[in-house]
């Protein structure tokens, strides 16, 4: 999550495994089995695209703002040999370019990361907001 806090996108995606999935939720949809999201990167080609869209597409079109992720790991369970499935609780505050810090987002990550080589990568990160709402939009993941 610091490369996010660094707004550094292309970090960020690195992180994530070469089939992977980035999905951001709410706790709503998840409870009522529906399948929508806030932001769905299902693929590694959707995770490129979130970053081109961020970087290039809709740069000067928003009010920046940077973030600031808090991240409590509640449980890692080893699936397979180099497969774990991970759960954290997550608080992510956000400032305005003016200097105005408020709290953006929180809720609950649910991660399987793989370990290929020296390097654990995410294989699928599902982050499900506890709220519908948040107080500004999102443009970069949380």
């Amino acid at each position: 999550m610091s490369a996010l806090d660094d707004h550094d996108m292309r970090g960020w995606a690195d992180c994530f495994a070469d089939e992977a999935s980035y999905v951001c939720t709410t706790r709503e949809n998840e409870e009522q089995g529906l399948a929508v999201a806030l932001m769905m990167d299902d693929t590694r080609e959707r995770i490129e695209d979130r970053i081109n869209s961020v970087t290039n597409v809709w740069a000067g079109t928003f009010e920046d703002y940077s973030t600031r992720h808090v991240v409590q790991r509640l449980s890692c369970v080893q699936r397979l040999p180099q497969v774990f499935v991970v759960k954290s609780n997550f608080i992510v505050a956000y400032t305005t370019a003016r200097g105005k810090s408020e709290m953006l987002a929180a809720g609950c990550y649910h991660d399987e990361i793989t370990i290929t080589g020296e390097r654990p990568r995410f294989q699928s990160k599902r982050a499900v907001l506890d709220s519908v709402i948040t107080p500004r939009y999102l443009v970069y993941p949380v």
